[in-house]
């Protein structure tokens, strides 16, 4: 069975369909969110997650594209964590704190300040250019990759990609900047 019809299956009350689609995607969207998320988050993320997908069954599309459609809703969800959470679920990772090679502790909090304000440019968590940053540049994953992932069309991850430099660039020149998170 393909993932649409798990999906369908699912919108029927098969429950089954659902452990199934959760044993296909859940370990590439956990890895995906640990990226955005502390790691102790992540699984009850993925939890509500898929709580959603099967509320939400009824309503999927099967022409689009299934895993597009997992990690929008897995995103949309971890944005909200976010934001319930504010600036402190935001935490330097301790491996980072703890690098003597950064040098002088003052340099590295304004270091870290003008990179938050940066990535800050390019709107909240989830949002689509910093989504594609993060799928591009620190995923380093393909453009095909990418648009598969985000069930958009390639020319329009390029696009994002190329506002979210735009963005980032006119940040960290100390430029004012427009906040991103366009569709």
């Amino acid at each position: 069975m393909d993932d649409d019809e798990l999906i369908a299956s699912m919108a029927g009350g098969d429950d089954t369909a659902l452990r199934e689609l959760y044993a296909r995607h859940a370990p590439w969207l956990a890895v995906r969110l640990r990226s955005m998320l502390p790691a102790a988050d992540v699984e009850d993320v993925l939890q509500e997650t898929f709580i959603a997908v099967w509320r939400g069954s009824g309503g999927y599309r099967a022409s689009g594209n299934c895993g597009g459609w997992l990690w929008g809703i897995a995103r949309r969800l971890a944005a909200l964590w976010l934001r319930r959470r504010g600036p402190a679920a935001l935490a330097v990772p301790a491996e980072v704190e703890a690098d003597s090679r950064l040098g002088d502790p003052a340099e590295v909090a304004a270091w870290r300040a003008d990179l938050w304000e940066a990535v800050a440019a390019l709107g909240p968590p989830g949002s689509p250019e910093r989504e594609v940053v993060r799928l591009l540049y620190v995923e380093d994953r393909s453009v095909t990759e990418v648009a598969a992932l985000m069930g958009t069309p390639e020319g329009t991850v390029k696009s994002r990609a190329h506002r979210a430099r735009r963005l980032l660039r006119l940040a960290l020149r100390g430029g004012s900047t427009a906040q991103g998170g366009a569709g």
